[in-house]
């Protein structure tokens, strides 16, 4: 059985873009992203919405980019390697390897995903993890804090849901990134 798995880049303040949409606060650095490709190796399926999908399908054909540094490389294969879903009522298609479209989050369906998986899966974009934790399906949170306020934007965790959390994993970095691995308590 799979766990699912909500992570997220975030800003001290729990953003992971600002009230622009920016989001180049958070670009992890070889330490981060070596430590990232680690986490996200036993993944074999992402559960993406539209938005962080049009932004994550750039490892499709990361390899690409003249000089592209080593973890980001090994990243682009692990990306590769893994199915994804994609949910969007708006895309027409979703062009790169091993992906399919859904047009509505199904929770149903997800927990027989997750019970039937032998690897974990990946949840991305926090409108549709918002859908998986008031479904009861998020399992566990995986925080990277970077040391930024960004005063508003667009949260990773739902507003108005309560969560407990118990902490399972911490990892300082040397460039203050703190990586934070919560198990979500269903009692």
């Amino acid at each position: 059985m799979g766990s699912l798995i909500v992570t997220g880049i975030t800003s001290l303040d729990g953003y992971i873009a600002d009230e622009k949409g920016d989001f180049s606060w958070g670009t992890p650095d070889a330490a981060v992203h070596a430590f990232v490709n680690e986490l996200t190796r036993p993944v074999g399926t992402w559960l993406l919405g539209r938005r962080m999908y049009e932004v994550m399908r750039f490892w499709e054909t990361a390899d690409d980019v003249p000089d592209l540094p080593a973890p980001e490389r090994e990243f682009a294969e692990i990306w590769r390697a893994a199915d994804k879903i994609v949910y969007s009522t708006s895309l027409d298609e979703a062009p790169t390897r091993r992906t399919r479209l859904e047009r509505r989050f199904d929770p149903e369906a997800v927990r027989r995903m997750k019970a039937e998986s032998p690897h974990d899966l990946s949840i991305a974009g926090p409108h549709l993890a918002a859908h998986a934790f008031e479904a009861g399906l998020v399992d566990e949170v995986w925080m990277f804090v970077y040391p930024v306020a960004v005063g508003g934007g667009t949260a990773l965790l739902p507003a108005g849901l309560r969560l407990d959390l118990e902490l399972r994993d911490e990892h300082r970095f040397d460039d203050g990134v703190v990586y934070l691995r919560y198990a979500v308590r269903h009692d």
